[in-house]
């Protein structure tokens, strides 16, 4: 026979017997002072459960309470002796009661979660006005049951019901409330250790002298700060629960000389519970604002790690795509370029090879904007100021496009005029490769979009020193103004259709922006559709003086041919750079790994180390590293890096290294050049590098 599952324990069973037995408690405990006090009313708080009880558990779990506490309160008021139709009366009266009141008091939709001062007065006072309004009924109908009038002994009982609920309702929704449990963590014995000592206090100072009342005020606030209102709760609770059997006792049961004691008693009580519950309430909503705080501090510093790793993962992709592209786009465009220089070579295949090469610096381009933007997003853009003539600057920019413009038979201008303090003269502090990246892309986005007419650049120096405004308008295709405002976003272009008739990637502008907001100036257009389209750029710079002209770098044809080690795992590479190296007229030795390298280093004796980064084996950071810990003079041979890896942080890493510069692929000839022509120069004529750079 199969074991029958084991059901899981329902926490609303638990909330039911716990409060049946509390029920139990407050009744024994109320009808023990009914008989002790020779029935004067004290206080009365097992109607109080039945109400938190109702309020708490559903309904089929409320009508359980309700059977169970009323055969409670009949087997508990029998076993006192009273009569049994007195029993039956005043159990199912104190029933339809607290129905009522609890019914009541959720037509109302009162909040039952006490969770903050005003929400506690507002329920007090609802609960002890029901209550009231209840037991005058109550008591009315038993009193007439039995042949007395209505009004009689009405105010006592009353009173004693009004108090039991006004404390004890407020105490058992607290308790049953687990919000309140949170931030307070209070080990068993501190506990039971400070309830000691607030009923300890209570007895002594009823029993002693009721002036001292006031040092209650010291263990209960004590208890606030440790356990919260739950704690705050449980004690006042406590020591009026304690406080009126001493007073009791102190009267030797005296119905007349316990009266105003325990009225006295009832009142300090009241206050002593609405200051800690207030006290209890405020750092409970304290506590859960820190809670809150933190969890949010945490969810924000989860979100900030996320965001670091997507943004470096999105940095890796970035880089890895670009060295996956620039490795085969060197070779592509070099063999290109050496090709070209072939006498000859027939027109239709210079033309052919001429395709080639503007295919590949499209892409190299796509692939540089890519890596711009990353840095913009990363804001790992960085300037460089040097002194520059803006106008010279526009002129150089209007002359590397000018073949295009020729090709597609359009004029092409350039004008600099100066208007008040300007001085087309005057040198300004300036990035000029930023700058001259704007002008070029507004140059070539005139030429793209305009089929016949004219591209016409100026720039406007002044009114005041170092004010400059560069304008370029032309007679293409013109924009839209409903998608003027897109231009300068990423990836954004007039229409779909831009990219497949004009190619390009939608990054120029939005790069050219925020190369713009870096220097501290502003971009943008005014364009019609079919009518052209005007961009200006305007920013201020400093005036500066003309820097002091560098000594002239040593050609490459010295007294003896440089010999020169060129380090590349990639076949096409290294056929590429000793035919570019050969023809500058170096001696050229290769090695195909980091390993290789570092072996040639140690033998050899070269004026040049070409190192690539990415190598199976010992890279060329870590062929570097040994290079330089070579003794003499073969540690201390100048060492660039020839890298499809081009982020800021790549060339850093390089330098750390102890590369001494960087060409980045696809390598165009005069920049390899250029460089090899710096690391060759003789120290006394080279410019310090800091670093080693």
């Amino acid at each position: 026979m199969a074991a029958s599952p084991r059901r899981r324990w329902n926490p609303a069973h638990g909330r039911l017997a716990v409060l049946t037995l509390v029920y139990a408690g407050c009744m024994a405990y109320g009808l023990f002072l009914a008989g002790a006090a020779q029935h004067i009313p004290t206080i009365w708080t097992a109607n109080a459960v039945l109400i938190a009880g109702l309020l708490i558990l559903n309904r089929r779990q409320g009508l359980a309470l309700l059977g169970l506490t009323a055969v409670l309160h009949v087997v508990l008021e029998l076993s006192v002796g009273d009569p049994p139709r007195f029993v039956l009366s005043v159990t199912l009266l104190d029933v339809l009661q607290t129905a009522a009141t609890a019914a009541l008091l959720r037509l109302m939709r009162l909040p039952i979660r006490v969770r903050s001062m005003p929400g506690l007065l507002v329920l007090m006072a609802v609960a002890t006005a029901l209550t009231a309004a209840t037991s005058i009924v109550v008591n009315g109908l038993l009193s007439m049951s039995f042949g007395g009038p209505f009004w009689r002994s009405w105010s006592e009982w009353t009173t004693s019901n009004v108090l039991g609920v006004a404390i004890a309702l407020p105490t058992l929704l607290i308790l049953f409330d687990r919000r309140h449990r949170e931030g307070f963590r209070v080990g068993p014995l501190e506990s039971v250790l400070v309830l000691a000592l607030v009923l300890a206090t209570a007895v002594t100072v009823f029993t002693a002298d009721t002036a001292l009342q006031v040092l209650l005020f010291a263990p209960a606030l004590l208890a606030v700060f440790r356990g919260g209102p739950r704690a705050a709760a449980v004690l006042v609770t406590g020591s009026l629960a304690a406080t009126i059997p001493a007073i009791l006792h102190k009267t030797g049961m005296d119905p007349v000389a316990a009266a105003r004691p325990l009225r006295e008693a009832q009142i300090f009580h009241l206050v002593l519970y609405a200051v800690c519950l207030a006290a209890a309430l405020a750092l409970s909503r304290q506590t859960r604002l820190q809670a809150l705080l933190v969890r949010r501090q945490a969810v924000a510093r989860a979100a900030q790690a996320k965001a670091q790793a997507a943004n470096q993962a999105k940095s890796d992709f970035l880089a890895t795509i670009s060295h996956e592209i620039r490795t085969p786009l060197n070779s592509i465009l070099g063999f290109a370029a050496l090709v070209s220089d072939d006498a000859g070579l027939s027109p239709e295949n210079r033309r052919r090879l001429d395709l080639v090469e503007r295919a590949g610096r499209s892409l190299a381009e796509i692939v540089n904007d890519l890596l711009d933007f990353a840095k913009v997003e990363a804001g790992r853009l960085d300037l460089t100021l040097t002194p520059v003539s803006p106008a010279d600057l526009l002129r150089d920019a209007v002359a590397i496009v000018a073949p295009a413009a020729q090709a597609k038979g359009l004029v092409l201008s350039a004008r600099v005029e100066t208007v008040g303090d300007g001085d087309e003269a005057a040198l300004l502090a300036l990035d000029e490769t930023r700058l001259r990246q704007v002008l070029l892309n507004l140059l070539t986005n005139a030429l793209k979009f305009t089929a016949q007419g004219q591209v016409d650049a100026r720039l406007t120096i002044g009114p005041g020193p170092g004010d400059l405004r560069f304008e370029v308008s032309d007679t293409g295709i013109g924009i839209a103004p409903e998608v003027q405002t897109r231009l300068f976003q990423r990836f954004s272009q007039a229409d779909s259709s831009i990219s497949r008739c004009y190619g390009g990637a939608g990054l120029g502008l939005a790069i050219s922006k925020a190369l713009v907001n870096r220097m501290g100036g502003e971009i943008d257009v005014a364009s019609t559709s079919g009518e052209g389209s005007r961009f200006w750029v305007t920013l201020s710079a400093q005036v500066v003086a003309a820097a002091v002209a560098e000594a002239e770098p040593a050609q490459l044809e010295a007294r003896r041919p440089a010999r020169v080690l060129l380090v590349d795992d990639h076949p096409m590479n290294r056929e590429l750079g000793h035919a570019l190296l050969t023809l500058a007229g170096c001696e050229v030795s290769t090695a195909d790994d980091g390993v290789q390298a570092l072996a040639a280093a140690r033998l050899g004796d070269f004026d040049l180390i070409l190192m690539d980064v990415h190598m199976p084996g010992m890279d060329g950071l870590a062929a570097a590293r040994a290079i330089r810990g070579l003794p003499g003079p073969r540690g201390g041979v100048p060492i660039i890096a020839l890298s499809a890896d081009a982020l800021p942080e790549q060339i850093v890493r390089c330098r750390q290294a102890g590369m001494n510069d960087h060409v980045a692929k696809p390598i165009r000839r005069e920049e390899l050049l250029a460089a090899v022509s710096r690391a060759l120069e003789p120290e006394e004529t080279a410019p310090a590098r800091a670093g080693g750079a």
